[in-house]
């Protein structure tokens, strides 16, 4: 028998419950507010159920069995032996114990829970269809929405996933079995990431870039560190080249790619275009190339909310779309995506529907790279404060000059603070090296509360610890670090 249609009411309607959306609907029930959250899938999102979450988990598990048996320099000899079964299902406990408690935080903020997919059906009502047979739908009016869909990974022409050795992120995160050779599509961060995750579980890794290095958008000093010990691991890469076509050749697939233009500088190293096209066989293809937007499911166009042209909703700075009362955060409201971003975009949008003075920032937001070595950045590159206006002063201190960093066996890469030059401001930084993602973070609360070199410098930081390269960093903008030489 199928329900009959009903229509309810309600202030604050939330369609998707990844981390933008459980976050502006937990805010918003905190300021009062009725609120309704909708979610057609799990509770979390991509990042906790297919993304951030689950692959950090593989990251950690799978550094532990390398670290390991590659320890002989500490004297340690040891041949770890993974069992891939346990090592998903420990992740998956994690992932459990997180989307749970999601569950659980916004029904302790009053907020309404409803499972299923909305679509509107005009700028003040939406209508949710809900999932088996005979479920029905129902019908809400809103006052105000918050859309919180967030983002797919792209396909590529002949690289479907519902074929079986085509698979995403989503996919590779859930293996059986650990293949014994894949090729990624893709050296961004989720590629990379993944490159490492399986490489480090013995699978033959080949990654197929069309752009001239790894990770797009960073820059090439923090790149190198991440490029050499990806090499280590055996990584092989081919740049200039993009997947064409892939075929059935045995018990695998044979993966053709094309190279359309000329390679050009990896991390200042020129890499030749070995031949107009690569023949790679491999047991599975990875396609890695970027994500989209989860806009055209929403029927958006009912309620008169504009997107661009690669379907991401426009937004001001108070993350309202077009449509006044018609909010749009995280991924679908545009890069960058990142959970993080979405989690503030969503208190925002909240804030603002309860009448707060609130406004989205972005002056101190960071990003991170768990690949080996990690990468964190927050505010303004030199080039970009350059570029700004700026007069600009930089201060680097090297891992390898870290007595903790040494400890750990862990002492690539460095710490670059960039300030402004007349006033000592902090105005970004960029770290590559061990626990880059936490260390980050420090120096995004320096942007925040307009820090100045000395600040930093002047902040006792515990000794041995990671976080005195930072310290050190500053001095040596100062002209005065102890650990290595000044500029």
């Amino acid at each position: 028998m199928v329900v009959g249609d009903v229509t309810t009411g309600t202030d604050v309607l939330v369609i998707g419950a990844g981390p933008a959306g459980y976050v502006a609907a937990i805010r918003a029930g905190q300021l009062d507010l009725d609120v309704t959250l909708v979610e057609k899938d799990a509770y979390g999102g991509t990042c906790l159920n297919d993304g951030c979450i689950p692959s950090k988990a593989l990251i950690t598990a799978t550094d532990v069995a390398h670290e390991a048996g590659n320890a002989e320099e500490m004297g340690i000899h040891a041949d770890p032996a993974v069992d891939l079964a346990g090592m998903m299902s420990w992740k998956d406990d994690v992932v459990d114990q997180l989307t749970s408690g999601v569950e659980k935080l916004c029904k302790a903020n009053g907020v309404n829970l409803l499972e299923g997919t909305a679509t509107l059906s005009d700028e003040n009502t939406v209508r949710v269809s809900h999932s088996g047979e005979g479920q029905g739908s129902e019908t809400l009016e809103f006052e105000h929405a918050i859309v919180a869909t967030g983002s797919r990974p792209i396909e590529i022409p002949g690289f479907e996933y519902d074929d079986e050795p085509v698979i995403d992120s989503t996919q590779a995160l859930a293996l059986e079995s650990v293949p014994d050779s894949m090729v990624i599509v893709g050296a961004g961060y989720i590629g990379m990431e993944l490159a490492g995750v399986y490489a480090k579980l013995g699978t033959d890794v080949t990654v197929i870039e069309m752009l001239d290095s790894i990770l797009p958008g960073y820059d090439d000093d923090l790149k190198r560190p991440v490029k050499q010990r990806a090499n280590d691991l055996g990584i092989e890469f081919h740049f200039g080249y993009a997947a064409s076509e892939w075929e059935q050749q045995g018990d695998g697939i044979r993966v053709v790619a094309e190279a359309p233009d000329e390679a050009a500088a990896d991390g200042g190293q020129t890499e030749a275009v070995e031949d107009d096209s690569l023949e790679l066989d491999a047991e599975k293809v990875l396609v890695a190339v970027g994500r989209e937007p989860v806009s055209d499911t929403l029927e958006l166009e009912n309620a008169g909310v504009e997107t661009d042209d690669r379907g991401f909703i426009q937004t001001d700075s108070r993350a309202r779309s077009n449509v006044e009362h018609i909010f749009a955060v995280g991924d679908v409201a545009g890069e960058p995506m990142l959970a993080h971003k979405g989690s503030m975009e969503g208190q925002v949008a909240a804030e603002v529907i309860a009448g707060e003075p609130s406004a989205i920032d972005y002056q101190a937001m960071p990003a991170a790279v768990f690949t080996e070595p990690e990468i964190g950045t927050v505010g303004m590159s030199e080039s970009e404060a350059e570029e700004a206006g700026f007069e600009t002063v930089v201060g680097k201190f090297p891992f390898r000059a870290s007595g903790r960093a040494l400890t750990t066996g862990e002492s690539d890469g460095f710490v670059k603070i960039v300030a402004d030059d007349d006033q000592g401001y902090v105005l970004g930084a960029q770290i590559v090296g061990p626990e880059a993602s936490e260390l980050i973070a420090e120096l995004g609360l320096a942007i925040e509360l307009g820090a100045t070199l000395e600040d930093v410098a002047s902040t006792v930081h515990t000794h041995p610890t990671l976080s005195e390269a930072v310290m050190e960093a500053a001095e040596n903008a100062l002209g005065h670090a102890i650990h290595t030489l000044n500029r």
